[in-house]
């Protein structure tokens, strides 16, 4: 118990130290790469002062509210609209190319890990980026809801093949655990519209604001409870996750806009931070400084796979800075290689040297490709603005 106590202690103050930090560096440096740093220092690796078993729980939990949050941003929508279905022909390209780049890798002996590493550089950090975009108000018109379709097909098409390629079971059990998740999150979206009118529903709404906070509470055991069913199906627990945001967008149960100020709270303010943290402390760090150009490899792989499709795919949608934004923001990914690596070391088909690899190149690409993207906000909103001006008569 105290040692437990011992380990959030450490964790806690990189949480708290991290957005202070990051105010007194040049530049906009994303809280998320210091979070990780901070978790290597206070992990086995440096100061061994914090152990990431010790927080297994809370880590978990904030993977489930990462991909919760990114659930809950995604309007289904948006995938029938023509951002979304280019979105899909973009990654689509993405996974083609994915696995003819691993494949040689595979057969030049430098990879043994097929199906986690060519789903790791088909993947975009959609809920990584989520507040750097907001942040910059990159997430307005169209290009906003163009980036927002790319990022989540970049989330739920890796999640999915996660649950159902890498699973412990026969494709036909991993499929039905995948189809009973989702049905269960849809069915219980049609709750709120039932209780409509009803004392039950009285109560929620009443309760909100006061001590109680039924609609918080209510929010957390939909996404514990889809977590857990996901977990008993043997599904990697972001399914869950996602599927629970995508079902709190529909409940709508009271004040929409307060619950999520309460959401992003209790998510950013304790459990998402602390994944990061532990994320760090689990990295090998040893193995990427004796063998730094795999990380580089894989760094250079996730810009050249995941991002340069983007520059073709929306040539006739975007201009030339945004096509740019674009290729680097769904180049950014973290959070899913940090699974897909764990998912590796379990089966035993991923080399220790090649997981850290893999997380380091996402950690790069956290603290590299949105700042560059950011950078070029200004060029991208004045050539919007020129594509958008009515021709001048002679």
């Amino acid at each position: 118990m105290i040692e437990g106590l011992g380990s959030l202690l450490a964790v806690m103050v990189v949480v708290a130290a991290a957005p202070i930090v990051v105010a007194f560096l040049p530049g906009r440096v994303p809280q998320v790469v210091l979070l990780i740093a901070g978790g290597i220092v206070i992990g086995p690796e440096v100061f061994d002062v914090a152990h990431p078993n010790d927080i297994t729980l809370f880590a978990n939990l904030g993977l489930g509210f990462l991909f919760l949050l990114a659930g809950y941003e995604l309007d289904p929508s948006l995938l029938r609209e023509r951002s979304g279905k280019l979105a899909i022909v973009a990654w689509a390209i993405t996974v083609v190319i994915a696995i003819a780049t691993v494949g040689a890798l595979e057969l030049a002996g430098l990879v043994s890990a097929f199906l986690p590493v060519a789903i790791g550089l088909t993947t975009t950090a959609l809920g990584t980026l989520l507040p750097i975009l907001r942040d910059h108000h990159m997430l307005e018109g169209r290009f906003g809801r163009t980036l927002f379709a790319a990022g989540a097909i970049g989330e739920m098409g890796p999640v999915l093949c996660i649950a159902l390629l890498l699973g412990h079971y026969n494709s036909i059990v991993e499929v039905i655990g995948v189809a009973a998740v989702a049905g269960v999150a849809f069915a219980l979206s049609v709750i709120p519209r039932l209780t409509q009118g009803t004392r039950f529903g009285r109560i929620v709404e009443e309760g909100q604001h006061e001590t109680s906070q039924t609609t918080l509470r209510l929010t957390l055991l939909l996404l514990v409870a889809l977590l857990y069913l996901s977990a008993e199906f043997d599904l990697d627990i972001v399914l869950g996750a996602f599927f629970a945001g995508m079902v709190l967008r529909r409940w709508h149960p009271g004040d929409v806009e307060s619950l999520e100020k309460k959401l992003d709270a209790v998510g950013y303010g304790f459990f998402i931070p602390v994944f990061f943290v532990s994320s760090g402390m689990g990295l090998d760090v040893i193995s990427i400084v004796e063998s730094p150009e795999r990380l580089l490899g894989f760094f250079v792989l996730l810009l050249l796979v995941r991002g340069v499709p983007a520059l073709f795919v929306y040539r006739k949608d975007l201009t030339a800075p945004r096509r740019v934004q674009m290729m680097l923001l769904t180049a950014t990914t973290l959070p899913l290689l940090v699974a897909l690596s764990e998912i590796g070391l379990q089966n035993g088909s991923m080399l220790p040297e090649n997981a850290a690899a893999l997380v380091g190149a996402g950690v790069l690409s956290v603290a590299i490709f949105p700042a560059l993207a950011v950078r070029l906000q200004p060029r991208a909103l004045e050539a919007d603005r020129e594509a958008s001006a009515p021709e001048q008569p002679w």
